[in-house]
């Protein structure tokens, strides 16, 4: 059992994932400087109620599965102001919380398997080129690496890879990304993607 800090979000982080971070209040400002400090990673766990930024008398709730952060760049443009970019490690379950007076939440946390590697079978293919289509397209519009949503290596033939990025680039519930995430089989997270992509008219 490891005890780590927590960053809850908006939005869900997945293993791979690529996580770009304004960093100003004084709770994380402290926790992002140990973790530079220290080497260590902070947890990504995706709100259910409440907001990012802290204010008076809200509650804020998240989910219990999430996803270490590890820090790749950061800079401090002006004081009291941290830019970080982040990739997605492993999933983790959290099985205690307590929020300390600042306002950071700390959490034991039990790690998830990794995801096997699983060739991308015939009947998912579509789900890869679109993807690729989609990767292709953003470049294509000259945007600069570091913005593109996905980081390299590309694993186009992995199922846990591909359903992945597209969990986190589809707009959906914080429900239907928490289910998406706590899924310990990508073939099937791929295919629930897949059923998402058709129903959105995204698959050719």
């Amino acid at each position: 059992m490891n005890t780590i800090p927590l960053f809850p979000l908006g939005s869900a982080l997945f293993p791979d994932g690529r996580l770009p971070l304004q960093i100003f209040e004084v709770r994380y400002l402290d926790m992002i400087n140990k973790c530079i400090a220290n080497g260590t990673a902070f947890g990504v766990v995706a709100l259910t109620s409440g907001n990012e930024v802290r204010r008076p008398g809200q509650v804020e709730t998240f989910v219990s599965v999430g996803t270490l952060a590890h820090i790749n760049e950061w800079s401090a443009p002006v004081q009291g102001l941290l830019r970080i970019s982040c990739s997605g490690t492993t999933r983790f379950r959290v099985t205690s919380k307590e929020q300390l007076k600042h306002g950071l939440w700390m959490a034991q946390v039990e790690p998830l398997e990794k995801d096997q590697t699983v060739a991308v079978p015939e009947e998912l293919q579509n789900t890869v080129t679109a993807l690729m289509n989609l990767l292709a397209s953003l470049k294509n519009h000259s945007i600069p690496e570091s913005d593109i949503p996905v980081a390299t290596p590309y694993r186009l033939d992995d199922c846990g890879w591909v359903a992945n990025r597209w969990s986190e680039m589809l707009p959906m519930s914080v429900e239907q990304k928490q289910n998406l995430l706590a899924l310990d089989n990508p073939v099937l997270r791929l295919e629930l993607i897949q059923d998402l992509l058709g129903e959105r008219g995204l698959l050719h």
